[in-house]
């Protein structure tokens, strides 16, 4: 155990006395520190073990203690090793806090820890691992429905306390003979919760943070479905379960709040009438008074958002035998879009945009000069091929429309009314040439 945590005087007027090992949810904080006297008020003492173990003891033979000291203190049997977390007056308070029964629960300290105690100490947790796996191991030979979550030592290695989480009873004394067989210590079975093992193993949770269950709780509350229906928060299991596979405690922080809240709005089965029709509850926004009726009990049908107010208004009209000519009457217009500030700022607003010269026909060249004997990629090869394919549709287009207009323009006529294009073609309709057609003008006149 290091003691890099230990804090001892004041700096520049501020005292650093209260603040002890910052060690998870066993950190107390001590606000008595700074009362003078406060150390000599009682033989009282708080010492944390491995983890979420920790008790309170006597110190009977005076020794100067202060948080962050290592002492070895009584236990059943031999000794174990601890930390000091508290002392003074507001160690009493803690053991009421604990619901301790007797004083006889309350053992001794017998001294600060020698270099000898720590070298058995370490030479113990250096054991837990491997005691563990094999534990598993036995307890899976022997078919018992249970799983060994951790394992420690006491500090003397005479000892060692097996944490198991089940679903029911287990009869595991058969599991003692052999563990105490095969390690040669004692043996000590101890159940803990779901909750308990995720708060000693501990991890981030979904709002990434630390577990509260690893850092700061240290009474587990039950959590009710309830609580997510008093929220309006969807009932699915995979979005309301923890890492521990149980319901989040954190459900249970806000839920007060929003029984409250809950109380000032209108009783969901009371539909609204009005002249256009009646209305049914639709869903709420619990915190700010707003609610959502529809026409259809069912189904999303013209929505209607107006505050709780407004209902109430409605309901008193109702009674009365009134009906208004529609819901958002005398309201202002209520936006029912919530307001992201996210959502103001594009997320891509730093990427690097490539801007696109498509008015442009040299294709870059003109900045650039390409050597023309140098071979041409496949990107460039494949942008003169698309230009020369447009070209060429272009032309084609021209092309046709230039005989559509030819064929759908009429012949213009001389003044003598016949058509121009006769005389200028060199062969008229009946085969003949154009002297023959001379003789014959000349024969009609």
């Amino acid at each position: 155990m290091d003691q890099d945590f230990k804090m001892n005087g004041c700096c520049r007027g501020l005292c650093a006395k209260g603040c002890g090992r910052q060690d998870k949810q066993l950190n107390t904080y001590d606000y008595l520190a700074d009362i003078p006297g406060n150390s000599e008020a009682t033989d009282l003492v708080e010492v944390q073990f491995k983890n979420t173990r920790k008790g309170y003891y006597r110190n009977t033979n005076q020794l100067p203690l202060e948080k962050g000291d290592i002492v070895a203190v009584e236990a059943s049997p031999g000794h174990d090793i601890g930390v000091v977390t508290l002392t003074g007056r507001l160690v009493p308070l803690q053991i009421k806090k604990a619901n301790l029964k007797s004083e006889q629960d309350i053992k001794r300290i017998y001294r600060k820890a020698k270099p000898v105690d720590m070298e058995k100490y370490a030479e113990a947790k250096a054991r837990e691992h491997d005691t563990m796996i094999r534990s598993r191991q036995i307890a899976k030979k022997l078919g018992l429905e249970m799983k060994i979550g951790d394992v420690e030592y006491q500090g003397d290695g005479n000892k060692a306390i097996f944490y198991y989480i089940a679903d029911g009873r287990v009869d595991f004394r058969q599991l003692i003979k052999v563990l105490a067989e095969a390690f040669k210590v004692r043996i000590e079975m101890k159940q803990i919760g779901a909750r308990q093992e995720a708060g000693r193993i501990g991890g981030i949770g979904p709002c990434g943070r630390e577990l509260c269950c690893a850092t700061w709780m240290k009474n587990f509350v039950s959590v009710s479905t309830s609580a997510a229906r008093y929220q309006d928060i969807s009932l699915n299991p995979q979005k309301l379960a923890g890492q521990c596979a149980k319901l989040k405690c954190c459900m249970n922080y806000e839920v007060d709040a929003y029984v409250e809240a809950g109380k000032r709005l209108p009783s969901r089965e009371i539909s609204l009438l009005t002249q256009s029709g009646e209305y049914f509850f639709f869903k709420a926004d619990i915190l700010s008074g707003m609610i959502t009726y529809s026409t259809d009990k069912n189904l999303a049908a013209n929505l209607v958002t107006i505050h709780a107010k407004r209902a109430f208004t409605v309901i008193s009209m109702n009674r009365k035998g009134e009906k208004p000519e529609t819901l958002s009457e005398g309201m202002g217009s209520v936006s029912s879009k919530t307001v992201d500030l996210v959502e103001q700022e594009s997320l891509t607003r730093f990427d690097k945009r490539k801007k696109k010269n498509r008015n442009r026909k040299d294709n870059g060249k003109r900045n650039n000069p390409v050597n023309e004997n140098a071979p041409e990629d496949s990107g460039a090869v494949e942008n003169k091929g698309n230009r020369d394919q447009r070209k060429r549709n272009r032309q084609a287009s021209v092309q046709k429309e230039n005989r559509d207009f030819t064929e759908n323009k009429k012949p213009r006529k001389n003044r003598d009314g016949r058509n121009r294009n006769q005389n200028q073609n060199p062969e008229n309709k009946n085969g003949g040439t154009e002297t023959e057609s001379k003789k014959n003008n000349e024969k009609n006149a």
